[in-house]
């Protein structure tokens, strides 16, 4: 009897295991790996400017970077928020610029010819050498800004969603053509579903790219003022030798980083956990 009941119990507590805010063993490793090894990355840093008695405006201490966070914590946030609203505002062009160019490049393919390979220019051409054109063209500093961002987050979208669309499996549009669809029922029904995974991939990648590219225009236009972003105050803690206050900007920027990346994973894993093979094998 105990030998059928055992089974049970052991299903019963892998249940229970999983249960635990909804995550299970291998969740809960994964989250708790890397904060252990920060935490000792952390204290391995506290120690060293302590015991190596490190000057503040050489290497600052973490507990002085957080007290710096607390205590500079106005300023601060609302130049994250400069920052953080115009990278999100870069990557939202960037959707709708990726996603109707790759839409176009599917419906013509004399389209794709003529304008894939000056996307490919645009991206490889460093946004720290034409930032300076484009502020003066643009002549206005917030747009500016805002085409350097867009531009750095443009290219992935536009060539991992081309690359979906064109990876349908050929059956499937054979079989399509058997049926008369017409060209907005293949695009609809059968196209942009193939492509969404390679869509949601590069828009991650993008998500990233966009803040990179908004930090790097704010250094290069040097904004300052009530509107003035991360990028400012690094630079301006910079010229101070106020180096615990540049640290508190950079892990504002690394933040935003990592909020940004997680919100764009969890919309893909939302997206494709019911039906797709990479989100349902992470369920596994």
């Amino acid at each position: 009897m105990s030998a059928v009941l055992e089974p049970v119990h052991e299903a019963m507590a892998a249940h229970g295991r999983r249960s635990l805010l909804g995550l299970g063993t291998q969740q809960w490793v994964r989250l708790a790996a890397p904060l252990l090894f920060g935490l000792v990355l952390l204290a391995g840093w506290e120690l060293l400017v302590r015991l190596a008695h490190i000057p503040s405006f050489v290497l600052p201490a973490p507990s002085q970077v957080a007290w710096t966070l607390v205590t500079e914590w106005g300023s601060l946030s609302q130049s994250m928020w400069v920052t953080l609203s115009l990278s999100l505002a870069a990557l939202s062009l960037a959707v709708v610029a990726g996603l109707s160019l790759a839409v176009l490049f599917t419906q013509s393919r004399w389209m794709e010819l003529a304008l894939f390979p000056w996307a490919v220019v645009l991206q490889v051409t460093p946004v720290v050498a034409i930032a300076p054109l484009i502020i003066i063209w643009a002549n206005d500093t917030a747009v500016s800004l805002l085409i350097c961002a867009w531009l750095v987050a443009f290219f992935p979208i536009l060539s991992n969603t081309t690359l979906g669309l064109h990876s349908v499996d050929h059956n499937l549009v054979n079989l399509f053509r058997l049926y008369d669809a017409t060209r907005w029922q293949s695009l609809r029904h059968l196209r942009l579903p193939a492509a969404m995974p390679y869509f949601l991939g590069g828009l991650r990648i993008s998500g990233g790219l966009s803040l990179i590219g908004a930090v790097v225009a704010e250094f290069v236009a040097g904004t300052g003022g009530t509107q003035s972003g991360l990028a400012f105050r690094i630079l301006e803690s910079g010229f101070q030798l106020q180096i615990p206050r540049m640290f508190a900007a950079l892990v504002l920027v690394s933040l935003c980083g990592i909020a940004i990346f997680a919100t764009l994973s969890l919309v893909s894993h939302l997206s494709l956990r019911h039906w797709h093979d990479s989100a349902l094998r992470r369920e596994n």
